[in-house]
């Protein structure tokens, strides 16, 4: 048994007054080093919440969890030294070039210096950004954006990362090679990724198992084959659909009952 990354034990998050608002509930997850674990779940289903926990940028309700066998609360500083994140809506500081930028975040984590001018160098020729490693980043496309916050995600070598819809504002032949990039990583570098992701033909291709999250509940987890038999679907996407419910034919139309009743 490969040694366990990520260990949640009923963690939970809550929000507003009283703690009414349940984001994650009661998650119970693990998660192996060296594979590809795939998070998916509808909109505000919890997916981020998860992934924010689980990077130290905000702090549970309740239960824990432990990350790299550091626990998310007393050693918060260790997790994100050893996890790389792309954010689903990060920040970018736009008057820096996309060389100046990987050299600052590299900074942060105390990459020594005489190996970072050389890997941030090997990202840009990476994500195809060499030529334009002085331009401000203000002037940059959205996918050339995607491309210096995932390269930024790597510049301290972490063992684990997490991508939340990495190839949500990429073309096609930027997203094909991301998708090689995870590939790789998780191949040949032994990396341990969390990916999040709309698309589902990204998690069927990457994900060695899958966990769906619906109403901050996980309700099913396993491998694409275990998901499909449980369900007794032959695709991901009717699986998924029959998990979290989906939307009726009765809800899409449910709008115009509700005009014409008013009219």
């Amino acid at each position: 048994m490969s040694k366990t990354m990520i260990e949640t034990k009923q963690l939970s998050k809550h929000y507003g007054k009283r703690n009414r608002i349940i984001a994650l509930d009661k998650l119970n997850l693990k998660v192996y080093e060296g594979e590809t674990f795939g998070l998916l779940g509808p909109n505000g289903a919890g997916k981020t919440t998860t992934v924010r926990l689980l990077n130290c940028i905000i702090r549970p309700t309740s239960g824990g969890a432990t990350v790299g066998g550091f626990d998310l609360v007393r050693d918060s500083m260790e997790i994100k030294r050893m996890t790389g994140l792309l954010a689903e809506s990060p920040g970018l500081y736009e008057k820096l070039s996309a060389e100046e930028f990987l050299e600052f975040i590299g900074a942060l984590y105390d990459v020594p210096s005489d190996a970072l001018s050389s890997r941030a160098e090997n990202l840009l020729k990476l994500f195809d950004l060499h030529n334009r490693r002085n331009y401000l980043l203000e002037g940059y496309s959205r996918g050339m954006k995607q491309k210096v916050l995932i390269a930024a995600s790597l510049i301290h070598d972490p063992p684990l990362l997490f991508f939340d819809e990495p190839t949500s504002t990429l073309d096609p032949s930027a997203a094909l090679m991301v998708r090689d990039l995870m590939k790789d990583l998780a191949e040949n570098a032994g990396k341990t990724i969390v990916v999040c992701s709309h698309i589902l033909p990204i998690v069927e291709e990457l994900c060695d198992r899958i966990g769906i999250i619906s109403r901050g509940r996980l309700v099913a987890v396993g491998t694409l084959e275990e998901l499909l038999e449980k369900t007794g679907k032959d695709t991901l996407e009717k699986a998924y659909i029959e998990i979290t419910g989906g939307v009726h034919q009765k809800e899409l139309l449910s709008w115009r009952e509700l005009r014409s009743a008013k009219t």
